[in-house]
């Protein structure tokens, strides 16, 4: 591509949160939608102020690495499961306002031909997604139908499936090997076989909705299990004496473990914890969020099931929480809050971790020269104004106002 048709553009006068430091009062550039340089605003040559676009913004602003949730089901009243495009970017579209700029599509436990429909459309969406100027989905988060019946949650019980290799591959050939992380119960029949072929396929296996001893998280960790769907939720929790999933997460740093920061799915206080007990190198924050979020409260539906939302709270009609309604800044605000951790620790569970964990470090979860400008500005009280997916505007609060 020649220099004159190359887009650009130069973020001016933020905290910059990279990967390495934070520089106050700095410049980023950004060229064909990858980040070109970054420093402080002292070093910006006329060179660098040779762009299409300059967007200054006002002194205390903060520029983050865009937010990943690896666990979605929905948002503003399109769900996965619907199994069309236009649900897909009606995500895309709308998640760029709480800071996310890419996510795995996230399933449930559903009958096969619901499940091979979302799979089939993911595929097909993610194989023409446009990645600029609206989130990124990354690929696809299988959660069920491998799981326990004990610990179903909103998991409808009648389509759980005990776990399959063969239908795994079925699925993950329908998905176009888009399938990145399966939530599974490795202690149900076959489940660390499962567990084994995932790990050498290269797709994160994780516990969740699962009734698991102690023990058979240890062979789950040996089969393959390095990562912990929405802890302490769907799982035998922590007992004095039997430490459950909950006990055997909170003890191996080989599991990352995912977290639903919304002070419903748990106590502010177990959040900080949790924080205190893996730090930030063991969190990974997410929304499961649901069609509901960025709706108003009122009747929605998870997987045909109603759900009532009252005040941001999400239940089925037996009283079980059904997803969240939980934004991804909201995330990021509530665990600094509960755990007075920095921002800079919470963008590292709400970016770094997860881009790690899917093995796209080396052009996502952070600020870096060369990576996707996949990017969040947030205020003084870190809320965003402005996210940037693949180098392009995907939301402006600041024009709104």
């Amino acid at each position: 591509m020649k220099q004159k048709d190359r887009k650009s553009m130069l973020l001016s006068n933020v905290f910059i949160y990279t990967e390495e430091t934070i520089i106050s009062r700095g410049y980023l550039k950004i060229v064909d939608g990858l980040i070109e340089s970054y420093g402080s605003i002292e070093e910006l040559s006329a060179d660098k102020k040779r762009v299409d676009k300059i967007v200054e913004f006002p002194n205390s602003y903060k520029l983050i690495p865009g937010l990943i949730d690896i666990h979605i089901h929905g948002a503003y009243n399109a769900d996965v499961m619907d199994g069309t495009r236009k649900a897909l970017e009606k995500m895309a579209a709308t998640l760029p306002k709480e800071g996310t700029t890419s996510f795995l599509a996230t399933t449930m436990t559903q009958e096969e031909q619901e499940i091979e429909s979302a799979l089939k459309n993911a595929a097909a969406y993610i194989a023409s997604q446009t990645k600029f100027g609206m989130a990124e989905v990354l690929g696809v988060h299988l959660e069920g139908p491998f799981i326990t019946s004990a610990k179903a949650g909103a998991q409808p019980l009648h389509a759980i499936k005990k776990p399959n290799v063969e239908l795994f591959k079925k699925w993950q050939n329908i998905a176009g090997n888009h399938i990145k992380l399966v939530t599974l119960a490795p202690e149900e029949e076959n489940g660390l076989d499962l567990v084994a072929y995932l790990k050498e396929t290269g797709v994160v296996a994780s516990m969740g909705h699962t009734d698991a001893l102690y023990e058979d998280v240890l062979r789950g960790i040996e089969a393959g299990v390095s990562h912990v769907t929405h802890l302490y939720n769907g799982m035998r929790g922590l007992h004095h004496r039997d430490p459950g999933v909950a006990g055997a997460a909170l003890l191996h740093k080989e599991l990352l473990i995912e977290m639903i920061v919304d002070g419903i799915h748990i106590h502010p206080q177990v959040v900080n914890l949790t924080y205190q007990q893996k730090g930030k190198e063991g969190i990974v924050l997410i929304t499961d969020s649901m069609r509901a979020k960025w709706m108003d409260d009122g009747v929605s539906s998870l997987g045909g099931q109603k759900v009532i939302v009252k005040d941001g709270k999400a239940l089925l009609e037996n009283g079980s929480l059904a997803g969240s309604t939980l934004k991804m800044d909201e995330g990021v605000r509530n665990i600094m809050n509960y755990t007075g951790c920095s921002l800079e620790d919470a963008v590292y569970m709400g970016s770094y971790n997860p881009a790690k964990q899917l093995g796209i470090l080396h052009k996502k979860g952070s600020i870096k020269k060369g990576k996707d400008a996949d990017l969040a500005i947030l205020n003084k009280d870190n809320e965003v104004v402005m996210t940037i997916c693949n180098g392009e505007i995907a939301y402006n609060k600041l024009e709104e106002m």
